[in-house]
């Protein structure tokens, strides 16, 4: 099998909007009419085009859509930084209407989530099991569930401290490209220089002065102290029934899902762990992670 290089070819998605919560989101139409949907949903402080090595490849097989969460890529910010899980729960059960009523051969969706988009994609699948066919999790379980240590008052809390906190925070800037694509390799030092440009051209807005700032919401950062706790997200993974694949990086920050209690709870899954590779396997293994996505959704 030849080895997939990271590169981006003359083939460029559609840009398209749709509303929810009264909110402008945008999602990336990668076209295919006619084939099964699958719907692509990056982490926390990223955005769609994230996924264009991924998309690229799966448009063989399916008609693939990216989306930009709210608070983040070309989608609106929220009023008041209402920035839940379920706030993007909600964002993702408006975009998979909108793809299942129009082109969609069936009333199903696939979907493939990263970290935050990963927690997102698990908790709608609980939330609507009978909508999701088969389901990819990168590095989802167990971020950002609140864990039962910290009361509902100290929650709150912590929460308010941090809004507050956030108040008084400028967002950083960058005199050029090259220093925002060095800030990306330094989070990630298993990127390569052509991935972190290609991250920071699309994850990135021009101040005035010529200076480059990142296009996500600050606010985007906090979550708050409701709508994400223990038992909660116990009871609606229990509730998936579709097929799951979860991916865990063996160099990641995040909890191993074969050892995190929540992801015991998930049936019918399947976990893939990946060498030489953090919290971003999908970029710094895309090899890999694109070999076993493709089988596990065509088998």
């Amino acid at each position: 099998m030849p080895t997939i290089q990271p590169t981006i070819q003359l083939i460029e998605p559609v840009s398209h909007f749709f509303y929810s919560h009264r909110l402008k989101l945008q999602f990336w139409d990668w076209g295919r009419e006619g084939k099964p949907a699958l719907i692509l949903v990056h982490g926390g402080l990223d955005h769609a085009r994230n996924w264009d090595w991924v998309a690229k490849e799966l448009r063989e097989h399916f008609h693939v859509y990216a989306l930009d969460l709210r608070g983040h890529g070309n989608s609106a910010w929220a009023p008041g930084a209402l920035y839940s899980v379920m706030e993007h729960v909600l964002d993702l059960s408006a975009l998979a209407d909108i793809v299942v009523h129009s082109e969609a051969p069936d009333s199903t969706v696939r979907i493939i989530g990263h970290s935050l988009g990963a927690i997102t994609t698990l908790m709608y699948a609980g939330v609507y099991p009978e909508r999701v066919k088969k389901l990819v999790a990168i590095e989802g379980v167990g971020l950002p569930i609140y864990e039962n240590q910290f009361t509902a008052a100290d929650r709150a809390r912590r929460w308010i401290e941090k809004v507050r906190d956030a108040e008084n925070r400028s967002p950083h800037s960058y005199p050029d490209l090259s220093a925002a694509v060095a800030r990306m390799k330094e989070a990630n030092p298993f990127l390569s220089d052509e991935v972190a440009r290609h991250l920071a051209v699309y994850g990135t807005n021009w101040n005035a002065d010529g200076s480059l700032i990142w296009k996500f919401d600050n606010y985007a950062r906090l979550f708050p102290p409701y709508g994400a706790d223990v038992e909660d997200a116990a009871e609606i993974l229990k509730r998936i029934t579709c097929p799951s694949l979860l991916f865990w990086g063996r160099q990641s920050f995040a909890k191993d899902p074969e050892n995190d209690p929540l992801g015991k709870l998930i049936q019918n899954c399947e976990i893939v762990k990946v060498d030489q590779a953090g919290h971003w396997l999908h970029h710094d293994q895309l090899e890999t992670f694109l070999s076993q996505t493709k089988r596990f959704l065509l088998e």
